[in-house]
């Protein structure tokens, strides 16, 4: 008999992480970071719920920080197996955690430097680069479709979930007393609609199924609508003289702005001529994508033409801000310009920054184009709880319009995860719904329902044997 443990992404999206264990495995899928409030990223620096020195593979569905964040932890806290993922996700995971662990030593100097003046003892960084270099050493990559064998008695295979490049559903084989059961996980399922990427691959066959739920409780808009609405915007925004800024997760929603951009700039409705993309890690990844247009579907072969010689061939006036100077400079710009910077749920990064200098003028346009998690200050923005916030120290006045466009996001949307998986044979698999807010889940969890087939929505710690 396998045991399932839920340890993240339960009744919340971030900190996605599973445990599959017997008597001889223990396999973890993913190890996440939680991210969104001060309560909910302080669960970070928490022990781990099991010794990870014990773990004997680990199995990544994509490069995200809230699916690989805690991996270096993993590492230094004892884990020392192999870390299987797809490819794709190879370059991209060493983009974000090296990334992540330069943010995580310069929060901790930070901190360090208020404790000191405090008298109070320092603390460590959550783990540094030596500690990311080390974990990605046990990378051990495979490509969609191929089954690998874990251990003599499970089988791994990866398939296209279409969410970013290398995002992966997950099966496992297990075999026990010579039965085969078969573990799936959805990882996160990207939307059809995103113009760059494969459509998830459709699966039959399941024992058990793991489901995110990140948009359970709703539709997205039309597409055709939703960059109707982006050009309207950059319209009212070039004629009043102001700003457009768009908090952008580096990989995945980034690349897919810079495709759209270039769309409405070939159809005459991109007034703006100058497009920065701040964000080195964005930049980073950007490229990574150009170097993989083998993964891309074939929708649009005047992009697939080019798209291999970086995306200033596709989008002209788009500038690369690399260095601290250079984002800067762009905070003396009052008008007439496309900011695309992380984070993006507006919790880090370069774009708190351009907050600080834009929010307050009433001619700012701020696009939010990805999920806001609980506690994040993207969340505030969209709920217009707040007129004044407080960002980088200042209490700053929040005059601009705020604009959420959800037909952009990578995530499928109520119905098209129901879509996906009504492909399942009967018997159904046992379903548990994972990465949702409790409203999400609960609201998949109806739907199922009516379907005739229960959904099980786990918390924290929870178990199941299977």
């Amino acid at each position: 008999m396998a045991r399932l443990s839920f340890y993240g992404a339960t009744g919340q999206v971030t900190g996605s992480c599973y445990l599959i264990e017997s008597e001889n495995r223990r396999i973890l899928i993913d190890c996440g970071l939680f991210q969104g409030s001060k309560e909910t990223e302080a669960q970070n620096t928490d022990d781990f719920p099991f010794d990870p020195s014990t773990i004997d593979v680990v199995v990544l569905s994509h490069a995200h920080l809230d699916h690989c964040g805690r991996l270096p932890k993993l590492f230094k806290d004892g884990f020392n197996g192999p870390l299987y993922l797809t490819t794709a996700s190879q370059p991209l995971l060493e983009l974000t955690l090296k990334d992540s662990a330069h943010l995580q030593m310069m929060d901790a100097q930070w901190e360090n430097r208020r404790r000191e003046r405090a008298g109070k003892p320092l603390i460590a960084p959550l783990y540094d680069l030596d500690d990311v270099e080390a974990l990605l050493e046990l990378r051990k990559p495979i490509d969609y479709g191929v089954k690998v064998p874990l251990m003599p008695d499970v089988d791994l295979s990866f398939h296209e979930a279409g969410h970013i490049l290398g995002s992966a559903i997950i099966k496992l084989i297990v075999k026990e007393n010579g039965k085969a059961k078969t573990f799936v996980f959805s990882g996160d399922l990207g939307n059809p609609k995103s113009p760059l990427l494969r459509d998830a691959e459709i699966l039959t066959e399941a024992d058990v199924l793991l489901l995110e739920s990140t948009y359970g409780d709703r539709d997205h808009k039309l597409l055709e609508n939703t960059l109707e609405e982006l050009s309207e915007i950059l319209a009212d925004a070039a004629k009043s003289g102001g700003n457009v800024l768009i908090p952008a997760f580096a990989i995945g929603r980034t690349q897919d702005l810079l495709y759209w951009l270039g769309k409405l700039q070939r159809q005459g409705k991109l007034p703006q001529t100058q497009i920065f993309l701040d964000s080195p890690m964005a930049i980073g990844a950007s490229k990574i994508y150009s170097g993989h247009t083998y993964l891309f579907n074939i929708d649009d072969p005047e992009f697939i033409k080019v798209a291999p010689s970086g995306w200033q061939s596709w989008l002209q006036g788009l500038s690369y801000s690399e260095t601290a100077e250079d984002s800067m400079a762009i905070n003396r710009i009052s008008g007439g310009a496309i900011i695309i910077a992380g984070s993006g749920m507006c919790t880090g990064g370069r774009i708190r920054h351009h907050l600080k200098y834009n929010l307050w003028r009433r001619n700012t346009h701020v696009v939010i184009v990805g999920y806001q998690a609980e506690g994040t200050l993207g969340r505030i923005l969209v709920d217009g709880r707040k007129k004044v916030i407080k960002i980088l120290g200042s209490e700053v006045n929040v005059a601009a319009k705020i604009h959420t466009l959800g037909a952009l996001s990578a995530h499928a949307d109520q119905s098209q995860l129901l879509a996906w998986a009504s492909h399942f044979n009967n018997p159904k698999p046992r379903l548990f719904l994972v990465h949702g807010e409790k409203s999400a889940a609960l609201s998949l969890q109806t739907c199922f329902k009516r379907r005739n087939w229960q959904a099980n929505i786990p918390g924290i710690g929870d178990q199941v044997e299977f």
